[in-house]
């Protein structure tokens, strides 16, 4: 039986036809407008850059084709594939078989290591364009691709070189293969959920246990009463808060903590209502209580995650309004209160302009698509 979506904005009492062209023009707008940031490289490539930043991340590249399969782009999805397969791979020494975080925009990297919430990325997007496009040769052929990616992520210390993207004890993603602690915004428990279905097949076992352990560490990553969780944080959940000479400070509620929830509710969407996650309700209603009522005056600060306002400004405030409506999600129907008032105010926010547009708008195109029913399990 095929899997029913929620459109969330149907819910809210918007027409049909209303979301469907604000679902294109959006996708238009990031990818040919005039504010774009994809842009394509000779015949057959293309990449899109971080504007607030200057270079090109696995991060923007494994959205931009979860983007492209999601709204059956295929040329786009193909052009950024070929561009990072080109530019990002790393074919060879102590990363060898992953990608590297950060190139310029000519190919050349910034960095030679990787970020793990690139490759599931990758592997995911991939996996549904096979799925929804078929196979193709080389590099094309999209699941063998995948396939070597989660091959690699699991397996780089059996094979010698450099350490695994997940820690095979507790199952969980590192922050980067060399830390012992994690990003709460890289767990994709939805994600793993299916690498359990469609990975080499001696690495399902373990991806069902990683989907299950990252449920469990969110619960606790996420703060009780605020739903709030930190930028980075320990495997039991607690803020991380050393190496700030290093990496500065990413023990609050900060930019790439916001992911956290948008993520909370796409599982929820996908697998969560089924087998009652009831604890992703509760974080979700936990955060949209905080931000429109407890700090309705502020909404765009950060955060300690206890809900002190540490700053008064957030670098992506746009961000912020589109993770809280994403989380409506995991908060069953019919949709009102707090729910229905965070996707009313996404409703009424445009894409980003200006600087720092990447960001805000990829989490905003990640919204649109999942709180219209669009941002779907292709298997």
């Amino acid at each position: 039986m095929e899997k029913k979506y929620r459109n969330i904005f149907l819910e809210a009492g918007y027409a049909a036809e209303e979301i469907e062209i604000r679902l294109r023009d959006s996708f238009q707008t990031i990818f040919y407008g005039p504010d774009r940031f994809y842009f394509e490289v000779g015949d057959d490539m293309g990449y899109l850059t971080d504007t607030g930043n200057h270079d090109v991340r696995t991060e923007g590249m494994s959205y931009g084709m979860m983007m492209c399969v999601q709204m059956d782009r295929k040329e786009e999805f193909d052009r950024i594939w070929k561009w990072t397969r080109t530019y990002m791979y790393m074919d060879r020494g102590y990363h060898k078989g992953y990608f590297a975080w950060s190139v310029n925009t000519e190919g050349k990297p910034n960095a030679y290591g990787p970020a793990p919430d690139g490759e599931e990325y990758f592997a995911m997007a991939l996996l549904f364009a096979s799925h929804r496009w078929g196979d193709g040769d080389g590099i094309f052929n999209y699941s063998e691709q995948a396939k070597e990616i989660l091959h690699t992520v699991l397996h780089q210390e059996d094979d010698g070189r450099g350490r695994n993207m997940w820690d095979l004890n507790n199952h969980l993603i590192r922050f980067i293969p060399e830390k012992d602690y994690t990003d709460p915004s890289y767990h994709l428990p939805h994600f793993y959920e299916l690498f359990s279905l469609w990975a080499n097949e001696e690495d399902r076992g373990f991806w069902e246990k990683a989907a299950e352990a990252s449920r469990e560490y969110l619960k606790k990553a996420c703060h009780p009463v605020t739903g709030l969780c930190a930028e980075y944080s320990t495997f039991d959940g607690v803020p991380y808060d050393g190496e700030q000479e290093i990496y500065g400070r990413h023990d609050w509620y900060y930019s790439d903590a916001y992911r956290t929830i948008a993520a909370i509710g796409l599982d929820h969407e996908w697998f969560g209502e089924e087998r009652c996650y009831d604890w992703q309700t509760r974080t979700a209603e936990n955060l949209q209580r905080f931000f429109c009522e407890t700090v309705k005056d502020q909404p765009d600060a950060v955060y300690s995650l206890d809900g002190k306002i540490l700053k008064d400004k957030a670098l992506h405030p746009v961000a912020i309004i589109a993770t809280n409506a994403q989380a409506s999600l995991a908060i069953p129907g019919p949709l009102n209160g707090n729910a229905l008032a965070c996707v009313r105010k996404f409703w009424e926010t445009p894409l980003r302009t200006g600087e720092r547009r990447y960001y805000d708008n990829c989490l905003y195109f990640f919204a649109l698509l999942a709180l219209s029913g669009n941002y779907r399990i292709y298997g």
